[in-house]
């Protein structure tokens, strides 16, 4: 099994069938790995450019953190996030998730308990860039939603 950074956090372009290739390389006792690519959207227009910030040493560890406890809440034998940071353009990559569990249910509930939380919860500063300005984007209400589900299922 390859070797490699758990989370990422990177101002450069990457390829994710490339990350997922790597990630699935040599787990002879992985029944299941699931994935999540997210893409820049253009909003019909109206978004020219996202632009997200984050802190080093802050954002990412917060993520790992989140990302710890689903490996212990769903039992993954592995997980690997990769997120762009700085000016992305519609129709690139922003975000990676891949998780890597014995069975299929843990794998894609893990990788959507992360995307939920790196949607909603991650300490990212995101700004649209469009014709008729700038924005901050906030979590949706629908964002929230999601990610409240699993709080609920906690308990």
């Amino acid at each position: 099994m390859t070797t490699f950074p758990s989370i990422t956090l990177t101002a450069q372009a990457f390829e994710p069938g490339a990350l997922l290739t790597t990630f699935c390389a040599g787990r002879d006792e992985t029944g299941a790995v699931a994935s999540f690519v997210g893409l820049a959207r253009a909003e019909h227009g109206q978004a020219r450019l996202l632009e997200l910030e984050a802190y080093p040493g802050f954002t990412d560890a917060a993520i790992a953190e989140f990302a710890e406890a689903a490996r212990t809440r769903f039992g993954l034998h592995d997980y690997r996030i990769v997120h762009r940071i700085g000016r992305i353009a519609p129709g690139e990559t922003i975000v990676f998730v891949a998780t890597a569990a014995p069975h299929r249910r843990a794998a894609f509930e893990a990788c959507d308990f992360l995307m939920d939380w790196l949607k909603s919860r991650a300490p990212f500063w995101k700004k649209e860039h469009g014709p008729d300005g700038d924005r901050w984007i906030e979590p949706t209400a629908q964002d929230r939603t999601d990610a409240q589900r699993w709080d609920q299922e906690r308990n």
